[in-house]
Parts: C-alpha cells; sequence; structure tokens
C-alpha cells in the first residue's frame, strides 16, 4: 500500500512538472501553430529522455511537422549517462535467464554509445563471432508507457483552446509518435525486423544486412552481427572524379535497392537516413552477384540469370525499428502513382492520389486537380539535388488536407521514407532528376500490368498508356448516349466559394425567422402588459416575453460582434 501511495506521489510530481515545462515554453501554442522550434526543442530537452525520443522520432515524420521543426529538432542530443556494467548484467540476465559469462566469449564493459532507450556493447559470441549488444536502461517500457500517458493528461489539463486555424492535429500527432516510440522500444519486433529485412535485402549487389541472432535476442536484449565501416554521410564532400563516379554508383544503387523492397518486397525500411547506412570495403573473396531479369513470353514466364560483376565495396543497412509494409493492392496504389508521374498527365496524378488516400469530407475534384497541377509543375524537370523535399511533402499533405483527403499511413510512412533516401541520393548525385527516378519503376509496373512485351521508352509507353485510355472510349460513348435517350442527363452546375455562399445565405435566414419570432413576442408581450390591469399574473407573463427578448437581441448582437472580429482576424492572417 505504501509502494502504491509512493508512485502515486511520484506520477503527481512528474505530472506537475510536465506541466510546468510545457507552460514555460508555450508548448502547446507554439506547436498548433508550428512556431517557435527553438522553444520546442527547449521543453523536450528539459522534460528528458522519453521526451527527446519523441523530437527525433518526430524530426523523421515530414507529415507531421513544418520543415523547420524537422531542421530543430534533427538537432536534439541524447544525453544519457550509460548504466553501470553490474546493471546492464543485471539487466541481461533478467531477461535471458542466463549470465553475460555463459552466453559470450567476451563482452566489452563499457558501452560504444549510448541513448535513451539503450546503450550498445561491442561482445564476442562462444563460437568466436563479433557482434553487437544493445541492452535497455533499466525499466525504460514502464518510464515510456508512464511518461506518454502523463503527457495526454496534461495535455487535458492545461485546457488551452487555440484560436485560429490550426497548422497540426496535436492528438494525431501524439497517437502517431506513442506508436512510433512504443514500436522501437521492444527489441523482439525489431529483432524480428531485422531477420526479415536480412532474409530479403542481404547480398542483393552490394548491399549487407547484419545477421541477427534471434536464440540470443530477448525482451530488452538485441544481438546482431557487428558490421564494419563509416556512415555514407562521410561520402557528400567527395568531388574527385572517381569519387563522383562511385558516389552516382552508390545513388543508383539505392535507390534501385529501395524500389526492390517496395515493389518486389512490398517490406521497405522506413528509417533509411545516413546514419543507418554504412560506407565498407568489400571483404575479400565474392565479387560477383546473381540478378535475375523476368520476361513474360505469352502466358509463360522466363527467368534469366546475369553474373553481374561488383564494386569492391559495400553498403550496410542498420536499424530495423522502424519498418513499413504495403499490401499487393497498395503496392499497385503507389505504382499507379509513379505511372502518372512519368507520364506528367496531371489529371492522371490526382487520380492515382485518390487511390491512395481516405477521403474525410467533401471534394471538389476540379479544384483539387488545378491546385495539385499548380503545385507539381515546378518539379517536374527538377533534379533531385534542387528540391527541397522535406517542405514538398509537408506541402503535399497539407494541400490533401485542404481537400478532405487524408493520406493512408502506410503510404505516409513510404513517402516520408522515399523522401528521407532522395536527400541522400542528391547529396551523392545532385544531377539525379525526379522522372530518372522514377521513370524505370512505372514502366516496369506497365509490362506487369499489361504484360507488355516490349516497352523500350516513354514514347511506347505513353502510345500504349493513351491506347488504354482509348479503349474504353467507345464504351464510354454508349454509355453517354444511352443516359441521354433515357432522359437521365442532369446538369449540375458549381463554383468556387458556393459552400460558403449557402452557408451565408443559410445563417441570414435563421436570423430572420428569429427576428419575426422576437418581434411576435414583443408585439404579443405589449398586448398582454397593456390589458392585464387587473391580472398580475397575465402581466408577469408579458414582462417575462420582454426579458427573453431582451436577452435573445443581446445574445445575437454579441455572436454578431463575435463572428465580424473573427472574420477580421482570419483576413489579417
Amino acid at each position: 500500500m505504501a509502494e502504491q501511495q509512493d508512485q502515486a506521489v511520484k506520477k503527481s510530481t512528474r505530472l506537475r512538472e510536465i506541466m510546468g515545462v510545457m507552460r514555460k515554453y508555450h508548448f502547446l501554442s507554439n506547436f498548433y501553430r508550428q512556431k517557435d522550434p527553438a522553444a520546442i526543442c527547449a521543453a523536450l530537452q528539459e522534460l528528458g529522455p522519453t521526451f527527446i525520443k519523441l523530437g527525433q522520432i518526430l524530426s523523421t515524420r515530414p507529415d507531421l511537422v513544418s520543415p523547420d521543426y524537422l531542421k530543430a529538432l534533427r538537432k536534439l542530443q541524447d544525453q544519457v549517462k550509460a548504466d553501470p556494467f553490474t546493471s546492464v548484467a543485471a539487466t541481461f540476465e533478467a531477461a535471458t535467464g542466463k549470465k553475460i559469462t555463459a552466453a559470450f566469449a567476451s563482452f566489452d564493459h563499457e558501452p560504444f554509445a549510448s541513448a535513451s532507450i539503450g546503450q550498445v556493447h561491442h561482445a564476442t559470441l562462444l563460437d568466436g563471432t563479433p557482434v553487437v549488444v544493445k541492452v535497455q536502461h533499466p525499466a525504460v517500457t514502464q518510464l515510456v508507457n508512464t511518461d506518454l500517458a502523463l503527457l495526454r493528461q496534461a495535455i487535458k489539463m492545461l485546457k488551452y483552446v487555440p484560436t485560429g486555424k490550426m497548422v497540426v492535429d496535436l492528438n494525431k500527432t501524439l497517437d502517431e509518435l506513442s506508436r512510433s516510440l512504443l514500436s522501437e522500444i521492444d527489441t523482439l519486433t525489431e529483432a524480428q525486423n531485422g531477420a526479415e529485412f536480412y532474409r530479403l535485402n542481404n547480398g542483393d549487389g552490394i548491399f549487407v544486412v547484419p545477421k541477427v541472432y534471434l536464440k540470443d535476442c530477448a525482451p530488452q536484449i538485441l544481438v546482431n552481427e557487428a558490421m564494419p565501416g563509416k556512415s555514407i554521410r562521410t561520402l557528400f564532400s567527395e568531388k574527385e572524379t572517381a569519387n563522383a563516379k562511385r558516389n552516382q554508383y552508390l545513388a543508383k544503387a539505392l535507390v534501385r535497392n529501395f524500389m526492390k523492397q517496395v515493389f518486389v518486397d512490398r517490406y521497405f525500411h522506413a528509417d533509411p537516413h545516413p546514419g543507418n547506412i554504412l560506407f565498407t570495403p568489400a571483404a575479400a573473396g565474392k565479387q560477383q552477384t546473381t540478378r535475375q531479369y523476368h520476361q513474360q513470353i505469352g502466358a509463360h514466364q522466363l527467368a534469366i540469370e546475369q553474373q553481374e560483376e561488383l564494386p569492391p565495396y559495400r553498403l550496410v543497412y542498420l536499424d530495423f525499428g522502424m519498418m513499413g509494409r504495403l499490401t499487393p493492392v497498395m503496392a499497385d496504389g503507389i505504382a499507379e502513382v509513379i505511372l502518372a508521374l512519368t507520364s506528367k498527365n496531371y489529371h492522371r496524378i490526382a487520380h492515382a492520389l485518390l487511390g491512395i488516400c481516405n477521403q474525410t469530407g467533401e471534394l471538389n475534384g476540379p479544384k483539387f486537380t488545378k491546385q495539385l497541377t499548380s503545385f507539381l509543375q515546378p518539379y517536374m524537370a527538377a533534379g533531385v539535388g534542387q528540391i527541397d523535399f522535406a517542405n514538398m511533402l509537408y506541402r503535399v499533405i497539407q494541400l490533401c488536407q485542404d481537400n478532405n483527403l487524408q493520406i493512408k499511413p502506410e503510404v505516409t510512412l513510404l513517402i516520408k521514407a522515399f523522401g528521407t533516401l532522395e536527400s541522400t541520393v542528391a547529396k551523392l548525385d545532385p544531377n539525379i532528376s525526379m522522372m530518372a527516378v522514377a521513370r524505370p519503376f512505372g514502366i516496369s509496373y506497365l509490362k506487369r500490368k499489361l504484360r507488355a512485351r516490349d516497352l523500350i521508352d516513354d514514347g511506347v509507353f505513353k502510345g500504349l498508356a493513351t491506347l488504354e485510355s482509348m479503349s474504353q472510349l467507345p464504351e464510354q460513348v454508349d454509355t453517354a448516349l444511352e443516359t441521354f435517350n433515357n432522359g437521365d442527363i442532369e446538369v449540375k452546375l458549381r463554383y468556387d466559394g458556393q459552400k460558403q455562399l449557402l452557408k451565408q445565405v443559410e445563417r441570414i435566414t435563421n436570423r430572420f425567422l428569429i427576428v419575426i419570432i422576437l418581434a411576435a413576442v414583443i408585439v404579443g408581450s405589449s398586448l398582454l402588459v397593456e390589458s392585464s390591469t387587473a391580472h398580475p399574473h397575465i402581466y408577469r407573463i408579458g414582462v417575462t416575453g420582454y426579458a427573453i427578448s431582451i436577452a435573445v437581441i443581446v445574445v445575437l448582437v454579441l455572436s454578431e460582434l463575435i463572428h465580424r472580429i473573427r472574420r477580421w482576424h482570419n483576413r489579417r492572417k
């Protein structure tokens, strides 16, 4: 009982601390409107490890916050003291039921990295295999769950209601971050993710994935193969001719492999930032890989294997806490978007986007297409290095939201991952164009979809796309003529601002009806008061009518003033 009371006191103290810091930095006000990112970062830093990790996850989510926030949040650094070896040993023994000396031939007492969730040690398995062991800090899961629950409670208790238009939905953002954070601290899920990614991508060309030793993993413990190398960001500043050619090869390889993850595996790395991709010399020995090509011939599919010479270096993927999975239908929807982008047909692009969005309200299709066209035109011929992908993604999502469209969560994760990867690609090879990246995969999808045997270039691709549309023309004309003959033709006239005008007309009509009723009440009350000198009860009824009328008039005047003030405030914004 005393222990429960002590925990309640600690939670109460922590809740007051969270609320105090949020007030100090005007957290909700700034976050709602995406203003003053420095204050948000200071608040998260002051609140400790859980909140720092939330900020770091948020820095990878351009679908949730503005580009300015992304840049500021990326600077958040963990300042978590490493646990002593005695604590690490106790955590390992509690999770696995074994002592460290029984599981490893050697285990470094000092970690080579420590962050908010855990710390990482070099070790050697009993068979001599070098590994890295990630050990969570004690009670980190309980701490994270407690802090998330208290954060929700603090937001409710502050009762802050912002005026004007909110840029982000705080509750939705917190839901997304909670899911990501709880997923990241689940080491068994991360281990299974890593094992699946290893099976699908290890040895795919120049790509290497660390092996996960599942039998040695446990809750709070993750054991991976140790991988040499340095972050790929160290290559960004190398401009020599030989290095430039190497970087161009790496850029193409990254895009090709990522597209394989999306359209072949339908299972992709959702956080491919430079810190999660290592560059390392190739191990002595195998310098070739086997690549398979598939060709459809009638009802049969022919598989062709070709040996490909590999360069003397490799790229290593790390960190499988955040992964994405697509259904076949969703993968086809993504391919349709790439196909439409390749065609540069903006109506088709808009139609393809509708396939990967949920509609949350009324949609004005022509207006959405027009806005999307105006937005996309500058990007169509731009090189990757000239595009601010964080800003572009944020604006696309805002555009969809403004038109009552919500991009499906798995697609949002994919777009975010692709945007992160393309930022890396742009730094390796700024001359790659956006269309050069997307075109081969659109054509590949068209081959599979139409079972076409020979698509050599965009001219053939566009021709087939046109033929596909033309084949539906006779049926569409026949349907239109039949509808006309049956007298079912309807003409619907719409114009911009129609909805607002109808709301205004409805508002005026309601006010007019209220005024008529008020006039009737006032006239009736006057008659009752005038003719009820000998009847006090009737007199009181008449006076009550006056009082109600005056109250309603005051309310109407105040509501009209508030309405006008809000309109004036919104216009100034």
